[in-house]
């Protein structure tokens, strides 16, 4: 009896987790994505600011980071935009922009001249 009583209360008082994913730049997509981890997972998401918060007691962070990244993916979105675990908060972040600045052709040099032989 006691022991039931214990199962009980623990189900009862259990937390569910509060796992975050950091949007980063990506705030105009905040409804596209919970929606979609609604919809993927049957989890409950809230919006709270530039974050979300998914509550869930089964749930892990890696898993959640799996279907993030199965979001940028299916928006196209992976060219610009990664996705990373970081202490159990998923974070979508900008890759860096590599544009280097066009190399300056040097006045003095002539074109190199090859012989043929013909």
């Amino acid at each position: 009896m006691l022991f039931q009583s214990l199962k009980l209360s623990t189900l009862l008082f259990r937390r569910k987790n509060k796992l975050k994913v950091d949007l980063g730049e990506l705030h105009d997509e905040r409804e596209h994505l919970s929606s979609f981890l609604h919809s993927s997972l049957k989890v409950d998401v809230t919006s709270n600011g530039n974050e979300l918060l998914v509550d869930s007691d089964e749930l892990s962070p890696q898993e959640l980071k799996r279907t993030v990244r199965k979001f940028v993916y299916h928006r196209k979105l992976n060219n610009t935009y990664w996705v990373a675990l970081e202490s159990d908060v998923v974070r979508i972040q900008r890759f860096k922009s590599n544009t280097k600045k066009p190399k300056k052709h040097k006045k003095g040099e002539s074109p190199a001249m090859f012989p043929h032989g013909f």
